[in-house]
């Protein structure tokens, strides 16, 4: 059995680009273990007027077979053990105030936690943070944390492939957080020079 996925959403502004990125891994029936915190379910409400895992499930092509959902108050679940299988984890979207506890080893909640496994265990782990301006803060602990091994793909869209669309931005940057898990995915054109 392939190991899942654990993703999850938090509460910063980029709530269709985690609805896509589910919407990917559920159809291409990616394992998948989810973790949506409390202002996670609030940015998903307010962004995408999803506040329901069933809304959510219906948003993201209906078919969670290969999706196990996991609250974020359970510390005890299974990814926050780094004995339990995963491939790794993606954060999309992730809040400052994640970053900031993963790069401090402060895990309070199992979103935490779990990523404090995938950089002890060696195993990938993705951010995508959507903040702007940046602190000199936030750009400490996102050091830190490219430091200890984290891929950051910051939620910014190229424009070389003429988006037309708000989902052709969002495509865009999903498209960069599957090609890091190996998902194969063909949601915007390649660069060709």
């Amino acid at each position: 059995m392939t190991a899942p996925w654990v993703v999850a959403i938090t509460g910063a502004s980029g709530g269709p680009y985690g609805v896509r990125l589910l919407d990917v891994l559920a159809r291409a029936r990616v394992p998948v273990q989810l973790v949506i915190s409390s202002h996670g379910w609030r940015l998903l409400e307010t962004e995408t007027g999803i506040s329901s895992q069933q809304e959510l499930e219906a948003a993201t092509g209906g078919d969670w077979s290969s999706i196990t959902v996991y609250d974020n108050s359970d510390r005890g679940a299974a990814p926050a053990s780094g004995s339990a299988r995963s491939a790794g984890m993606v954060i999309c979207p992730c809040s400052m105030g994640t970053v900031s506890a993963i790069a401090q080893g402060s895990s309070r909640s199992l979103i935490e936690r779990a990523a404090d496994v995938a950089l002890k265990e060696r195993r990938p782990l993705i951010v995508v943070p959507r903040e702007t301006p940046l602190s000199l803060v936030h750009l400490r602990n996102l050091t830190a944390l490219a430091e200890a091994g984290t891929t950051v793909i910051p939620a910014a869209p190229g424009f070389y492939h003429r988006p037309t669309r708000v989902e052709d931005l969002v495509d865009f940057v999903v498209q960069r957080v599957v090609d890091h898990m190996e998902v194969e995915a063909s949601l915007v054109p390649r660069w060709e020079g």
